[in-house]
């Protein structure tokens, strides 16, 4: 009896997915591009609040000054920003950009339930001092705490033929 090992999920594989699991270099790189799209509206968000508020007030406000609420509208914010794009298309921006697609264990869209999931037990992963991440080595299916949790998955989702279609017709 042989057994075979495969890195995709078959229902996600079809011509217009890559379906193969993401590794922790591709998922750390969409991360960090979320951090800085998330630091960065964040800080225009907040300014433009100041200003609108410093006109209906007729003085200045300066969020700043108050860093309890700034720091509990930044946790709203970033709980808003991962979890409304992946329950919308299963990819915040960070993802799209890297050709990442969060889904469910077995291959199907994920919902907003498990999306709200995976984003509150995303903060685990960095409390067990990186031990949640370290599962994306360890596991054939490169699922990090967050994911084992949730049911969830991140795959390559690309459409690699139209990109190769692109790279011919170039040459």
């Amino acid at each position: 009896m042989t057994t075979t090992t495969t890195t995709s999920l078959a229902s996600v594989h079809s011509p217009q997915l890559e379906g193969h699991y993401a590794g922790i270099v591709s998922r750390a790189a969409a991360f960090t591009v979320d951090l800085l799209t998330i630091a960065l509206l964040f800080a225009i968000f907040g300014r433009v609040l100041e200003y609108v508020f410093s006109i209906l007030l007729r003085e200045r406000v300066d969020f700043s000054h108050s860093t309890f609420y700034a720091r509990g509208l930044l946790v709203v914010w970033i709980v808003i920003y991962l979890t409304q794009p992946l329950a919308a298309s299963g990819r915040t921006f960070g993802m799209a950009v890297l050709g990442l697609r969060a889904v469910r264990a077995d291959g199907s869209d994920i919902d907003g339930w498990h999306a709200l999931l995976r984003v509150i037990a995303l903060p685990l992963s960095f409390l067990l001092l990186g031990f949640g991440f370290l599962l994306i080595l360890l596991r054939r299916d490169r699922r990090a705490l967050q994911d084992l949790i949730a049911s969830t998955c991140i795959v390559y989702a690309w459409d690699a033929r139209a990109a190769r279609l692109r790279f011919l017709s170039k040459h």
